[in-house]
Formats: structure tokens, C-alpha cells, sequence
């Protein structure tokens, strides 16, 4: 029980870190929150600064996976174990609901990318193949993240990845909040109203 607490705590904390709204701030003097999508992920930022859309990208990626790696190295735990699952699990949860910025953060998709990368290493590879095919055909980036996340735990107990019930049952939660997360993008991609992948932003 000790292991899983403090999996889900330092999978927490280290998700928490909420590095977009961070470089925005330090290099752009604004709150990324408060324009575009409001959102802290690598998406909006890099409407305010491309290249820092990249080093967003890769530090949420980056959380999740020293994350999991952190607590496979701390425990010694199997990279298909229920504990190293807990800190992926937690990781997201820490992006998406960060203690420092009132619960309000990003999206999950990288750092549910970093976190899933050592446990789904198969699976994550044919997330990123989907995601960008989706994106390419529709230019939006919210629904390649949707699609690539839906498939996560179809594609890992389809590749054998993560079969037993509990691991499964909580990388399912994992891609459901996700999926959650961008119940506002599936609408305004209905309404005709979400950004494209290239389009000026009005």
C-alpha cells in the first residue's frame, strides 16, 4: 500500500508542474490561460510562440515519463506493473488538475504520451501514427488527440501490452478523462467552430 501512495503522490507532484503556463510567463510576461483555449498545453502556447509549443511539449512529455521511470527505478517495478501504471495515472491527473493553479490545467495528451511510453511502448507509437493521420485529414489537433487517446487502451490489450483487469481498467480512466477534457473542442468541432491546424486565429 506504502508503494501506491507514493506512487500516486510523486506521480502527482511531478505532473503538477505546469511548464507552459511557466515559460509563458517567464518569456511572454502573460498568463496563457487567458487567451485561445485557456488551456496550459502545448497547443495554446504555441499560439502565443511556436518554439515554445515545442518545449512544452516535450517538458509534459518529458513529467510523465520521469514519472514512471522515477518509481520504476525507486521500486524496482516491472514496466507492466499496477504501480507504475498508478504513477502515469496520477501524472495526468496531475496536469490536468494542478494544485498550483487552482485544479485548472491542461489536457493530458503528452504527458499521457511521457507517462505510457515505458509501459505501452507499442501501443503509444501507433497512438502518435493515428494521431497524426487524424490530423492530417481534418487539421485538428483536438480530435487526433481524442482519437490517439480512445485507442490507448484498446491498442495495449490488443498488443498484449497491459492485459491484466486493474492496469487496464485504470489506463481506461486515464484515456476517458482525457477524452473528457475535450468534450468543449468535440463540440465546437460540430458547431464548424474549433481552430484548424494552419488557419489564422481571428
Amino acid at each position: 500500500m506504502r508503494e501506491f501512495l507514493i506512487a500516486a503522490v510523486a506521480g502527482y507532484l511531478l505532473g503538477s508542474i505546469p511548464f507552459g503556463y511557466l515559460l509563458v510567463r517567464i518569456f511572454c510576461g502573460e498568463d496563457v490561460r487567458s487567451s485561445g483555449s485557456g488551456n496550459i498545453g502545448a497547443t495554446n502556447v504555441a499560439r502565443k510562440s511556436p518554439a515554445l509549443g515545442v518545449a512544452t511539449l516535450l517538458l509534459d512529455a518529458g513529467k510523465g515519463l520521469a514519472a514512471v521511470l522515477f518509481i520504476r527505478h525507486f521500486f524496482g517495478a516491472d514496466p507492466r506493473s499496477l504501480l507504475l501504471v498508478v504513477a502515469a495515472f496520477s501524472a495526468v491527473a496531475g496536469h490536468m488538475f494542478p494544485v498550483w493553479l487552482n485544479f485548472r490545467g491542461g489536457k493530458g495528451v503528452a504527458t499521457g504520451l511521457g507517462s505510457f511510453a515505458v509501459i505501452a511502448p507499442k501501443s503509444i507509437l501507433c497512438m502518435a501514427g493515428v494521431f497524426l493521420l487524424v490530423v492530417a485529414i481534418s487539421r485538428y489537433v483536438s480530435l487526433g488527440s481524442v482519437a490517439a487517446a480512445a485507442l490507448l487502451p484498446i491498442l495495449a490489450w490488443t498488443l498484449g501490452e497491459c492485459t491484466a483487469a486493474a492496469p487496464l481498467a485504470l489506463m481506461v480512466l486515464t484515456s476517458t478523462l482525457i477524452v473528457w477534457k475535450h468534450r468543449q473542442n468535440l463540440g465546437r468541432i460540430r458547431l464548424g467552430t474549433e481552430h484548424r491546424l494552419g488557419a489564422r486565429t481571428p
